[in-house]
């Protein structure tokens, strides 16, 4: 039986964490034994389908400056913290005894993790035989400035990792639209389909009311203000309003955004497990541009404004609602410039257009990427 180490590391929202335990579950499913080195606190109702999950001393981003770690007391980490956790996963490595590695993101992305990763692949790379190494990675990565940064990831990618899975659809988009120096490491990419979750099960005939989310909430508060503006203004008065606020938003924002919902008679939920059904009964949904609230709305079909995180740079959220925008199948309204007003003209304009035409990709990404690890392993 193929076994799989999975490093698994959320630091700010939980797209993440979600899309890795879909790919956890689907080995297990697959005959897998999985181990998951988990870095971050547990997310409320995560499931990862029968893997042994080892909790990591948990570190999480600084808000949205990256550079800064804190560990779980909100303390920035120190070098002994980084010391003790790698030793723990090194640990943990030696006990497993790998047949393959599953790295989320790294070295594309976790470039703060190096100081565990790095030895982690060296101890590995002594071994006899070696476990295979692979990297999980979602459709559309952050835009990397640094010329160093990018041969930095093209020359560990080369060196060290055997096969990057990527979780999307060429026809929506490539890698080298967000990786330029793709090509060069073009014979270990393969495209999996996207890590989706079920459909919904049902899709009402008549579809009512505003649904709002963004997410795990970490990010959302701007969006939630705006939201909350354009109703007070009057926009889509004639519609219900849902508001899901995530388990990561702020308890000062959460507050405010129950305090003003009640007076407009605004529902709001602070978590729910069912949004792909929520987003399939509505009639509009605006949420964020992440990659798992993107493939809901994929799979439930409603209208759909986009306002993309963009704070700090991010380029990933931006590229991925244009590329939505351009199919015709989401309005935006940039994070820069997002107000009630701006909200309420785009509302306007979705509700008064038919239903968008439904968009064609490869869902089935969890699937195939537990097939093509396994196979992998086998090699």
């Amino acid at each position: 039986m193929t076994r799989v180490l999975f490093h698994v590391q959320h630091l700010l929202g939980i797209g993440h964490h979600r899309r890795a335990e879909r790919l956890a579950q689907a080995l297990v499913a697959a005959g897998a034994t999985v181990t998951v080195a988990a870095g971050g606190e547990a997310v409320p109702g995560e499931d990862w389908g029968g893997a042994h999950v080892v909790r990591l001393p948990a570190a999480r981003a600084d808000g949205v400056d990256f550079k800064t770690l804190l560990d779980a007391t909100g303390t920035p980490i120190t070098e002994a913290w980084k010391q003790a956790r790698t030793a723990t996963l090194l640990g943990l490595a030696q006990q497993v005894q790998p047949d393959v590695l599953l790295l989320e993101g790294f070295p594309f992305a976790r470039r703060q993790l190096r100081f565990e990763l790095l030895p982690l692949l060296e101890q590995l790379a002594n071994r006899t035989p070696r476990p295979k190494v692979i990297v999980s990675l979602r459709d559309i990565l952050v835009a990397k400035s640094d010329p160093k940064r990018v041969r930095e990831v093209v020359n560990l990618v080369q060196q060290r990792v055997d096969r990057v899975l990527v979780h999307g659809d060429p026809r929506l988009v490539r890698l080298d639209a967000s990786f330029p120096a793709a090509t060069e490491i073009a014979d270990r990419v393969v495209y999996t389909g996207y890590v989706a979750p079920s459909a919904p099960s049902l899709i009402p005939v008549e579809r009512r009311g505003v649904l709002v989310s963004a997410g795990g909430g970490a990010v959302g508060s701007p969006l939630f203000a705006a939201a909350l503006d354009a109703c007070a203004a009057g926009a889509a008065a004639d519609q219900p309003w849902r508001i899901v606020c995530g388990p990561q938003l702020p308890e000062a924002d959460r507050r405010q955004v129950h305090q003003r919902a009640a007076a407009l008679g605004v529902a709001v939920d602070d978590h729910r497990t069912d949004l792909p059904q929520l987003m399939a009964a509505a009639a509009l949904s605006i949420s964020q541009a992440g990659y798992n609230t993107v493939l809901d709305l994929v799979a439930a079909g409603p209208r759909a404004i986009l306002v993309p995180f963009a704070t700090g740079g991010e380029t990933e959220q931006p590229l991925r609602a244009a590329l939505l925008q351009a199919g015709g199948r989401a309005w935006v309204v940039h994070e820069a410039t997002v107000s009630g007003a701006s909200l309420g003209a785009a509302i306007t304009s979705a509700l008064s257009q038919p239903l968008p035409l439904p968009l064609t990709l490869t869902l089935d990404g969890a699937a195939t990427s537990a097939r093509l690890i396994l196979a992998e392993a086998s090699q």
